[in-house]
């Protein structure tokens, strides 16, 4: 998928439509429109990376930055006692969007 034609892409220039719960410079989070579960978040990088095979060295801070959000957005949507990460790369291990994401699930308590 090209990058002009991603889906999280307008999502993250503000071009479609999402329930966005987390946003800073490098990383945005919005709410999953067919959620699997009470909470369930879709973080990403702001800038396109279509799936882990394409991630360099030059990612490693981006990565850590967007890993280092994934509690304060856990916290923000109630998920005091835990949660749940995914991360689907490639067509063959279930990735629907080509664009690097990671599902953030869980039930508050």
């Amino acid at each position: 998928m090209q990058q002009d034609s991603c889906p999280f892409c307008a999502i993250a220039k503000g071009l479609a439509p999402a329930t966005i719960v987390y946003q800073d410079d490098e990383v945005l989070a919005f709410r999953d429109r067919n959620p699997r579960a009470p909470v369930h978040i879709l973080v990403i990088p702001r800038r396109h990376i279509a799936n882990l095979y394409e991630i360099s060295e030059d990612d490693q801070h981006l990565l850590g930055h967007l890993m280092r959000t994934l509690p304060v957005i856990a916290r923000s949507q109630g998920l005091m006692q835990g949660f749940k990460t995914q991360i689907n790369s490639g067509s063959a291990g279930g990735q629907e969007v080509f664009h690097l994401h990671v599902h953030l699930t869980g039930a508050p308590a």
